[in-house]
């Protein structure tokens, strides 16, 4: 009577002989896995170290930090109209702490306003932008002439007062 040792070497053997006889008839090969062919007559490993995409999969591209003395772009006309509209929405619904209602609602209206009715919304949008414009001009003028990001001349000029005043309370006091 035969162990399941030997069964399991005997079946090794007997797939072992099964397989150089087929690989001999010519049906079957070996292949290792990153050999196989794909559709372009690549092989899976010239194709995986050539495609650009796998490469950067999975890496986020570093986005550059945010300048937080940067102005803020302006509104548009429906936007100021947005401010006015959800001032009169929650005065006439308390009790609706929807967003979603609030801008449906909103967009609703808009759409069935006239152009003269749009009209005061759309002033005051320009007027924003020009103030915007202007302050990106004297923005933009600060970055040439060599201010870096982060500073402020004003910040800085005021932190350098409120820092002196405290060095000089702490002399007195020894």
């Amino acid at each position: 009577m035969l162990t399941a040792r030997d069964q399991n070497s005997k079946l090794t053997y007997q797939r072992e002989r099964e397989r150089d006889a087929e690989e001999e008839r010519g049906r079957f090969t070996l292949r290792k896995p990153k050999e196989l062919e794909m559709k372009g007559g690549q092989s899976k490993a010239e194709a995986t170290s050539t495609d650009q995409r796998l490469k950067t999969r999975g890496r986020k591209k570093k986005t550059a930090t945010k300048d937080p003395n940067k102005p803020k772009r302006p509104p548009s006309a429906f936007f100021v109209f947005l401010d006015d509209f959800r001032r009169e929405f929650k005065e006439a619904n308390p009790n609706n702490k929807s967003v979603a209602a609030v801008g449906k609602a909103a967009g609703a209206k808009w759409k069935s306003m006239t152009e003269e009715e749009k009209a005061p919304y759309a002033s005051k949008a320009e007027t924003r932008k020009s103030e915007y414009n202007k302050s990106m001009q004297q923005y933009n003028m600060k970055l040439a002439n060599g201010t870096s990001r982060g500073e402020d001349d004003e910040s800085k000029s005021e932190v350098d007062e409120a820092g002196g005043a405290s060095e000089a309370e702490e002399e007195d006091d020894d």
